[in-house]
């Protein structure tokens, strides 16, 4: 029950794992798809960590579920060794990122919305974000419940993609190295037609501050930076291929041509 390719009635695959050292074009990725319900993750056993992730978010279908306290277990279909669990997150300002967000499988007959709800618990789901971007609303989490509201107001069908940027110098930490970019990337139809918008979030200061000052520094919200992208950079630095959401992003190439849009909240997004 992972994520469904037709979900939006034309054939749009998951952004495909590129190596992800630009100098070996032949190295073969070494990733294993984990399918839960209504989403799938595709997850890095080097890096322990989601190359990417795709969710289908049914906005007419959607189960409102009271939060009931956090339940993060590894996936017992992978090695442990494989998956960044709860050791990188102890005693540190690092919050378990939900990549596919808590709500946005959470749809249908509610015995599937409740299993869903609870597979967003599974680590490989998880990547270290500095705690305030994955909590505030002026930020990354704004973005996430205007992308959700999008849906549900509009009652539309979304599918959307989500990861770690994981690149070589990102910096060493607890077994793993942590991720200094997030990006994400919204599809749906308007009218018939593949419409796309790509977003991504920088939290390199906050990194830096973290792994220079140790487990006891404090974030700044004042270090997270929030951008409109073209997806076709998106593609590029993340090592993806995307091509149907590249020639679907909904950018004006006018707007692309003059750089990331920063973002100070949701009302500013392109859709």
């Amino acid at each position: 029950m992972g994520y469904e390719t037709d979900f939006l009635g034309g054939e749009l695959p998951m952004p495909v794992p590129l190596p992800l050292d630009a100098a070996q074009p032949d190295a073969e990725p070494d990733t294993v798809l984990l399918d839960y319900v209504h989403f799938s993750v595709r997850l890095d056993q080097r890096r322990r960590l989601a190359r990417v992730t795709g969710v289908n978010l049914d906005g007419a279908q959607l189960v409102e579920r009271e939060r009931s306290g956090d339940r993060w277990r590894l996936d017992p279909r992978v090695p442990a060794d494989w998956q960044a669990g709860p050791a990188v997150y102890a005693d540190n300002p690092l919050d378990r990122g939900h990549l596919v967000r808590r709500r946005d499988p959470v749809w249908g007959d509610p015995a599937v919305a409740a299993r869903a709800e609870s597979d967003t618990f599974h680590y490989p789901n998880a990547a270290p974000q500095a705690a305030g971007f994955n909590q505030s609303k002026e930020l990354w989490l704004g973005l996430e419940d205007h992308v959700l509201a999008f849906g549900a107001n509009e009652r539309l069908r979304l599918s959307v993609f989500t990861a770690p940027v994981l690149v070589a110098d990102d910096p060493p930490y607890r077994g793993i190295r942590l991720p200094r970019r997030f990006f994400k990337v919204v599809a749906w139809l308007r009218g018939e037609r593949l419409a796309a918008a790509g977003f991504v979030l920088d939290q390199s200061a906050l990194v830096a501050s973290l792994v220079e000052r140790g487990a006891g520094a404090l974030p700044e919200l004042g270090g997270f930076r929030t951008f409109q992208a073209p997806i076709a950079e998106i593609a590029e630095f993340a090592r993806l291929a995307m091509p149907q959401l590249v020639a679907a992003d909904r950018m004006p190439r006018a707007v692309a041509a003059s750089g990331w849009r920063k973002l100070s909240g949701p009302e500013e997004l392109l859709l």
